[in-house]
């Protein structure tokens, strides 16, 4: 059903008589039972709650100590973990997915590693190879999991290059090449070149383990996007903190070079740009037209940001400026700016522009399905839309119920693996979750009227 309403919604084009905007009241909430909608408004009003998000991890491992590791176990796959994870196995993922699926929606798998600067464990090459390995596991998972691709024609996961290459380097690397010139060592022609042929990388910047290392990387990262290439899956890398994203977009570039050309039927390789910080919007452009003078395919995921009071932070006590936009209000700005900007650049290249347009803003989905219509791109073309699971699903079923591409980033795992870093995701989206409030109202208008008598909203 969902795919014929895709078809007749692309092939008929835009109504004669004009936009019309989606309504993101809730109506959609139908399709989900009263236990999910329950379960949604709970876990919603807790992490708004600011003490639990601060102190996520001490209270977790305090419920362990007072209740057992089986009962608070319990208790968390009751609760937050069954909000925001598809599960641990594959057939629990597959379950979640299929649910997904009968919305209209689609997955965005998310492999929940990343370095912890403290742990030697988790710092070391074996940790950065059994990383690889989890990466390359989710790559046959999501292509797996979705056989057939929609018309859409993709099939997206995440990526986090942190969990591939320490950080340490990470930040030498960004410190090279925002000097002057740069470092034409680091050039992003001879880092692909490297990763291409497998030759020993000689530079002269770095000392040799951090030379060791940069290879090791550059080789673990090639061999997951050859390996999704291979699978059809495309790979969208996650942005990071200010001190890092200029050696990853180096990265991001080096893997465009050779995987985004059109001979490789790519963009195999997206990456992600936060239009809470003040240069976005230049640094977009710059690459959106470095990558259409190359014959590159560019593919785009724009987001606002999760950074943001670590950034702050940060530039307070280095005593630097701070990267980040003076306040929401310019944030939003800049966000609808950086979404105008890719909007014209897929109405002009098609296919080898795509984007996926990961907000939660139901005025910014508004401003890009309007554009869409305005434009011409049809619903099942470059342009997509994503948010996170358990999360913003006003929004995520109106626009899949309607025929739009929506995605929903999707962490999975054991227990011990993703809590953490569900913590860790709710400390740097704290704005996200404390701008739920409309989500929580919509979800006790639609539980009240069931608990009243007045039985399932009729969908329209």
């Amino acid at each position: 059903m969902l795919w014929t309403c895709r078809a007749l919604c692309s092939q008929a084009g835009p109504s004669p008589g004009g936009w019309k905007p989606l309504s993101f009241d809730g109506g959609a909430f139908h399709l989900k039972g009263t236990g999910e909608l329950t379960r949604a408004l709970l876990v919603l009003r807790l992490c708004a709650w600011p003490p639990l998000v601060t102190h996520g991890l001490a209270l977790q491992a305090w419920s362990q100590r007072l209740l057992g590791s089986q009962l608070s176990g319990a208790l968390l796959r009751a609760s937050i973990y069954g909000q925001f994870v598809a599960g641990e196995t594959t057939e629990e993922v597959r379950g979640c997915v299929q649910q997904l699926q009968t919305l209209g929606l689609r997955p965005l798998l998310a492999v929940p590693a990343e370095e912890e600067p403290d742990s030697a464990v988790k710092t070391g090459e074996a940790w950065y190879e059994g990383n690889l390995s989890a990466m390359l596991r989710c790559v046959d998972l999501s292509r797996g999991l979705l056989e057939t691709p929609g018309p859409t024609g993709n099939i997206l996961m995440q990526l986090k290059i942190t969990a591939l290459m320490n950080t340490r380097l990470c930040k030498e690397l960004t410190s090279r090449v925002r000097r002057p010139g740069g470092s034409l060592e680091l050039s992003p022609e001879r880092l692909a070149e490297t990763m291409d042929s497998g030759r020993d990388l000689q530079v002269s910047c770095l000392n040799a383990e951090q030379t060791r290392h940069l290879q090791a990387s550059l080789s673990r990262l090639h061999r997951v996007v050859q390996h999704a290439r291979a699978q059809h899956v495309r790979l969208l890398v996650d942005a990071e903190y200010t001190c890092l994203n200029p050696a990853l977009s180096l990265l991001v570039a080096a893997l465009a070079t050779r995987w985004n050309s059109p001979r490789e039927g790519g963009p195999w390789v997206w990456n992600t740009y936060q239009a809470y910080l003040k240069d976005t919007y230049e640094q977009l452009r710059r690459d959106a037209e470095a990558a259409d003078r190359a014959g590159l395919a560019f593919g785009v995921k724009l987001v606002r940001g999760a950074y943001l009071d670590k950034e702050r932070e940060v530039a307070r006590l280095q005593g630097t400026e701070d990267p980040t936009q003076p306040d929401y209000k310019a944030t939003n700005q800049s966000y609808s700016r950086c979404l105008e900007l890719m909007l014209t650049q897929v109405s002009h290249r098609g296919p080898m522009c795509p984007l996926m347009v990961a907000s939660h803003n139901e005025d910014s989905v508004h401003q890009a399905t309007k554009r869409m219509w305005e434009l011409g791109i049809p619903l099942d073309g470059p342009v997509c839309f994503g948010q996170l699971l358990g999360m913003c699903d006003h929004v995520s079923l109106a626009l899949g119920q309607a025929g739009y591409a929506v995605y929903k980033s999707i962490p999975y795992g054991s227990l011990e693996e993703v809590i953490p870093y569900l913590i860790r995701r709710a400390q740097e989206n704290r704005s996200v979750l404390r701008g739920a409030r409309r989500e929580q109202e919509l979800l006790s208008q639609e539980l009240r009227r069931r608990l009243l008598g007045r039985g399932l909203r009729v969908p329209h």
